[in-house]
């Protein structure tokens, strides 16, 4: 049996799931409040407990959530009782039993990874781990496209054959020391992939890889291994040349626009083509595609529109932002932003405050999430809000929904990658 300390966690979920899929009986436990990585725990019968160090059993194999402490209660218990993997530790050893591509990156690491299984699954038995709390693994499975975090460097225990590496942008601000340090982790991590390393060739930090393996840069610039031409976009598909090194390779034409999800598609284009993936076949695997959950998903709600992404660094705000404005061009844009650990607050102020004001309005949470004060750092959402003129500290009540539902025929746009999508559900009801 193996039990999940914190299994609602993104990955964690993920995990889970994929060990139930192998066979495995699982449980965990976790708060009672509704995630919605738990929808696939639920699907599968997983079961889930509130948090109790007597849960634990001395015949569990235990897998612990990063978020959680040595001296947190069940953890103690767990240590004293059990053999105990963290869950980057796990993981590592799980993808020595497949071909593993893992996809990280500051951002787009899963939308990515999910436009890949999507395209690998056309041509390969393909098992995933997404960090929407999406996994499945068979033990037949030949391949494994699996999001790979940076967080305290827990991706150096993954060892894959193939890397994706999206772009290189700081974050985690509470554990990296400066710029240098988190890239020297990425490149770190390239020295442990043993065929093939894809990486953005239009950022900056990616080209300064020096990397072992084979590598192949990707981006919108024409000096990249493979790149696109001839794009065409209009407001709901593009079309573009896959190019290689001045070479056309096929002429893509997907139901997808925004620079940022072409580039995402494009890291992923450029593997399949490595493998020598047939392009028609490739091609209709992306007309096939479902983005992943709390990544730009968007509703119509009695003509209001509602955006949920899981965007929690500045320049994800900012580009869900100008997304937004683009496609809803009509609509006043409402920014409602909760953000998660205290110390990126503090470090990417500045940037939080120029990417919020590209909305109409600003409406602030405070922090709630278990580990958002870990490393000291003690301000709360009104450091943010004093720097933003005219921005709104909102209660994550029914009063706060009272005041959202105002805005009824607008855009309102929640961001956060902690569990801000049940506020959005009750200023539906409320609307």
């Amino acid at each position: 049996m193996y039990y999940f300390i914190g299994i609602k966690g993104t990955g964690m979920a993920s995990l889970a799931a994929m060990l139930y899929d192998l066979g495995y009986e699982v449980c965990g436990s976790d708060l009672e409040k509704h995630f919605f990585t738990e929808d696939e725990l639920v699907k599968r019968g997983i079961k889930i407990y509130p948090f109790n160090e007597n849960n634990i059993r001395k015949e569990y194999t235990v897998i612990i959530g990063n978020a959680f402490l040595e001296d947190f209660p069940e953890v103690v218990q767990a240590r004293k009782l059990c053999k105990c993997y963290r869950y980057h530790e796990f993981l590592g050893e799980l993808m020595k039993k497949y071909k593993t591509i893992s996809i990280c990156g500051s951002h787009g690491k899963t939308t990515t990874t999910t436009i890949a299984k999507t395209v690998f699954s056309k041509f390969k038995k393909t098992g995933y781990l997404i960090g929407d709390g999406e996994g499945f693994l068979e033990k037949d499975s030949e391949y494994l496209c699996a999001e790979s975090c940076e967080f305290r460097r827990h991706f150096l225990a993954y060892h894959p054959e193939y890397a994706i590496i999206t772009n290189i942008e700081i974050d985690h601000v509470d554990y990296f020391k400066d710029e240098q340090d988190y890239f020297d982790a990425y490149q770190e991590f390239v020295h442990n992939v043993s065929k093939a390393v894809f990486y953005y060739g239009d950022d900056e930090w990616c080209k300064k890889l020096k990397i072992d393996c084979e590598a192949y840069s990707f981006g919108l610039s024409h000096d990249n291994d493979y790149y696109i031409d001839n794009l065409v976009e209009d407001s709901r598909s593009s079309s573009f040349d896959l190019m290689y090194r001045g070479k056309k390779l096929y002429r893509y034409n997907i139901p997808f626009v925004g620079d940022y999800l072409i580039i995402d598609i494009l890291g992923v284009l450029s593997l399949s083509a490595y493998m020598g993936f047939d392009h028609e076949k490739t091609e209709e695997a992306l007309h096939e595609y479902v983005g992943p959950k709390r990544r730009y998903v968007v509703e119509e709600y009695d003509n209001t529109i509602f955006v949920d992404d899981y965007a929690h660094h500045p320049t994800e705000v900012k580009v869900t932002l100008e997304a937004s404005r683009k496609r809803f061009p009509d609509r006043k844009i409402i920014a409602i932003f909760k953000p998660h650990r205290a110390s990126r607050v503090l470090y990417f102020a500045k940037q939080f405050k120029e990417a919020l004001e590209e909305a109409d309005e600003v409406f602030l949470l405070d922090f709630t999430s278990i580990d958002d004060k870990q490393d000291g750092t003690d301000i709360d959402i009104s450091y943010l809000a004093n720097m933003i003129p005219g921005s709104h500290i909102l209660p994550e009540n029914e009063e706060g929904a009272k005041i959202l539902s105002k805005y009824k025929g607008e855009c309102l746009v929640f961001m956060s990658s902690k569990d801000i999508y049940n506020l959005a559900e009750n200023v539906k009801e409320l609307i």
